[in-house]
């Protein structure tokens, strides 16, 4: 999942700050998903939880971005800044618990009763859904809009159809002609039962993950076979979206068909309302919630402003280390980055720790030159692409960076870096610029709308050489990274939804990547073990430049209670009050 992050700038956050540091995202999260049925009992026992919410629940939250998200389609859209809001407004067969820490990586029931035991050698799944569930417009929740909603998966093009759901039989002639897919022999649906069964070609150790995220939202089965945009479609959570200007706001109001049926994959909120504003500067959002005129903002705090709310609020500032990375990607299909060498020379040339002074100070990120991050599922050290060669980066190597481009022929080639027009991107983006022109490329920035940039860099048909964006992961698996980024089925031709951006594929890697899958049906660890290995061969062929692996900074105002970090949804936004 991509989106922005801080401002341009150097800081060191106070010691009140860094004394809320949670535990590691990813960091000894378990490798697969649990089966455990898991029922409706809150962390807090029913009775507390029911008092606090009879105390707490109503008003207004009021969060805030630079700009909006781009889509409000659940099946389309892959910002966090929308998957952060899709967990309290959609619903999947399953879910990842709505949980604070390591839990929040548990698969539990959601639309479906339980989680059942895979048949056929693991290839077979069938759910019993849950009776009474309504869509937020009246209507009731059926087998037929499951099966409608794993079709409309591939008829809408979603960025993982081929990434996450190309498993399922059926799926390569949806894949190959989406607008009539039937998804027949992998899908199908018993009314009588209250069924529904999914076929795999393979088992698959990450399918519960999978049909956990949102790309797996169950929605009704009229809903639009295209992208419906700002049209928000109807969902079974808690939450609702009413109203939707990209350019003013959007706008969360309670579910009036919404009973609570498992507090543990769809928990009632707190707010009545959930207000997101955009537009404002990042300095005017920090100002606005030092205030009390807002409750949060999505950017990370201007780099000017981190000493000042990690001391004089510190009560009211969270920061979190996750398992992410800020990235480069090069285009191996244009010149000059469609030569080895000329990648691996920009590699060598960047000095990591200006991109991390840039973001906003060694405390805000960790240096690295690799896929996977520290603490992930398949991790381990590596960087070629330092001045020290090893498991770790120490500096930039900028002789050998201009070596490289002068035996690839590429010297004086022209190269555009597109970034957002938010500070930080921005001020990557220069940075970049200088890196290229120091090692003998002509360079250049273009900077463009947030609001349409991660699209805009994956259709190959705007030529883009290289770009800055964002990974955050949908669920704790090494191919969440190596697989959904740079497998060959991300990587679609003339599409905003080519997750891909690189274009990279790789036969012979792509084949030890199904490879480590199907491993680790039976063997988990062993596969992560290959994934580590893949790492290492991918970062040697260099399709992109990992910058760092980020911490990010939830500064809330005196407003909010009960602020609740999930290392799968980071702030669970339903779930805090206003005071």
């Amino acid at each position: 999942m991509k989106r922005r992050a801080a401002r341009i700038g150097i800081v060191t956050l106070g010691a009140a700050v860094l004394g809320v540091i949670a535990a590691a995202c990813g960091g000894g999260a378990t490798s697969t998903p649990s089966s455990t049925p898991t029922g409706s009992t809150a962390t807090t026992g029913g009775t507390d939880r029911a008092s606090l919410m009879a105390k707490h629940r109503g008003g207004t939250l009021n969060l805030l971005a630079k700009s909006a998200g781009g889509t409000l389609d659940p099946q389309v859209n892959y910002t966090l800044q929308y998957w952060n809001l899709y967990q309290a407004t959609y619903d999947s067969l399953v879910a990842f618990k709505k949980s604070g820490g390591q839990d929040a990586f548990t698969v539990v029931p959601d639309l479906a009763e339980a989680i059942p035991t895979p048949t056929n050698g693991g290839k077979t799944w069938t759910f019993t859904l849950r009776k009474g569930i309504k869509f937020s417009d009246g209507r009731d929740l059926t087998v037929a809009d499951v099966v409608a909603s794993f079709q409309r998966i591939f008829k809408v093009k979603s960025p993982t159809a081929g990434g996450f759901y190309a498993g399922i039989v059926g799926a390569d002639k949806c894949l190959t002609t989406p607008a009539t897919c039937t998804l027949d022999g992998g899908i199908s649906a018993d009314t009588t039962a209250g069924t529904v069964t999914i076929n795999l070609k393979a088992p698959d150790a990450e399918f519960l993950y999978k049909i956990s995220v949102p790309h797996a939202s169950i929605l009704p089965a009229n809903a639009p076979s295209s992208d419906a945009g700002s049209v928000p479609i109807p969902g079974t959570g808690a939450y609702m979206f009413t109203t939707y200007d990209p350019n003013k706001e959007l706008v969360l109001a309670r579910n009036p068909s919404f009973k609570e049926w498992s507090v543990d994959a769809q928990p009632d909120g707190y707010p009545d309302t959930i207000h997101y504003g955009f537009g404002l500067t990042d300095e005017a959002e920090v100002t606005a919630i030092e205030n009390g005129q807002a409750d949060w903002t999505l950017d990370q705090p201007p780099a000017d402003r981190l000493n000042e709310i990690g001391t004089k609020f510190a009560n009211q500032t969270h920061l979190n280390p996750l398992t992410a990375m800020w990235y480069a990607p090069l285009n191996m299909n244009l010149p000059p980055f469609n030569n080895l060498k000329a990648r691996q020379a920009i590699n060598f040339a960047v000095d990591r720790n200006a991109a991390i002074q840039i973001f906003g100070g060694p405390n805000l990120a960790t240096a690295s030159c690799q896929v996977l991050p520290a603490g992930f599922p398949g991790h381990a050290d590596y960087c070629p692409y330092s001045a020290n060669p090893g498991t770790t980066w120490s500096a930039p190597d900028l002789a050998k960076a201009k070596q490289l481009v002068q035996e690839s022929g590429t010297a004086g080639q022209s190269v555009a870096v597109v970034v957002a027009d938010d500070e930080v991107a921005k001020g990557m983006g220069t940075y970049l610029q200088s890196v290229l022109t120091s090692i003998g490329y002509k360079a250049s920035v273009k900077a463009i709308s947030g609001n349409i940039q991660f699209t805009y860099i994956q259709n190959t048909k705007n030529k883009v050489q290289i770009s800055v964006s964002q990974w955050y992961q949908d669920y704790p698996a090494a191919s969440d990274f190596l697989n959904v980024l740079l497998g060959c089925a991300s990587f679609t031709p003339g599409s905003d939804s080519s997750i891909n951006i690189s274009g990279f594929c790789d036969k012979g890697i792509q084949a030890r990547m199904d490879a480590a899958l199907a491993l680790g049906v039976t063997d988990q660890n062993a596969a992560n073990a290959e994934w580590a290995k893949i790492d290492a061969a991918v970062t040697d062929l260099a399709p992109q430049v990992t910058l760092f692996n980020p911490k990010h900074v939830d500064f809330v105002s005196k407003n909010v209670g009960n602020f609740t970090f999930s290392v799968q949804f980071y702030w669970l936004v339903d779930q805090s009050w206003v005071r």
